[in-house]
């Protein structure tokens, strides 16, 4: 008698049929995101200890002129009376917001946009990551990445960084080069009106001058030596140790 062949017949699994091409690319795009969002951040969190050795500004100004000025000083170095005369010209509430000064917004589109409303944390993104002129992906671009520096960053470390990539003339960066250029010392030494002079440049650097400033000029300096004492005396500069 024959015996039973106890082989079973395995029937072969049929292979998952491949997702369509647009599937697949999208997948991929969605990965390229990820992974330059990702960058973005560690870019942006490497900054609050590293300091950046340039700018785009910066960098496209030297090409254009053949070389430039600039000396990193450590917030430490800086007199406090120059931090807050830069903010009490550039953002008064700076220790204040998390990096959109709402009602400066607010006032701006009232004057029809005859005004700015950039704070500094806007004008440190713009300088240190974007670059210069207007449009509507810079203004993008500067919309997600200043909530996040605000994040990432204490307002110390912003002012510090902000210090040392504005433009004081044409072709002097931070605040070290600039109170050497115009005054012959360093930023550690500064007085209330020199630094008040410095800092009302900071609008328009290649028209405005510290040294000889115009009648313009030297109101807006006064202005902003009273502002910076208005400021030391109601705790607006606690957050960046200017008091």
């Amino acid at each position: 008698m024959a015996k039973r062949s106890t082989k079973r017949t395995t029937k072969r699994r049929k292979a998952p049929p491949k997702p369509p091409p647009w599937r697949r690319a999208l997948r991929w795009a969605a990965r390229g995101v990820v992974a330059v969002v990702a960058l973005v951040v560690l870019w942006v969190a490497a900054y609050r200890w590293i300091d950046p050795p340039t700018t785009p500004y910066i960098a496209a100004e030297a090409a254009r002129l053949g070389a430039v000025e600039r000396v990193w000083l450590d917030m430490d170095d800086i007199d406090p009376v120059m931090m807050r005369s830069a903010v009490a010209a550039e953002d008064a509430d700076f220790c204040n917001h998390w990096g959109f000064d709402l009602d400066a917004i607010r006032g701006a589109i009232e004057a029809g946009g005859s005004r700015g409303a950039s704070t500094i944390s806007q004008q440190v993104v713009k300088n240190v990551f974007l670059w210069h002129g207007r449009s509507w992906a810079r203004k993008g671009l500067e919309a997600g990445l200043t909530p996040l520096m605000e994040a990432l960053w204490p307002k110390r470390r912003i002012l510090e960084v902000y210090l040392n990539v504005a433009e004081f003339d044409e072709g002097v960066f931070g605040v070290e080069a600039g109170a050497r250029r115009y005054f012959g010392v360093s930023a550690g030494d500064l007085t209330a009106e020199q630094a008040a002079r410095l800092a009302a440049v900071l609008p328009a650097p290649k028209r405005w001058s510290a040294r000889a400033p115009s009648d313009r000029v030297a109101r807006r300096a006064r202005a902003i030596a009273d502002g910076a004492a208005t400021i030391r005396r109601d705790g607006r500069a606690d957050c960046f140790g200017g008091a």
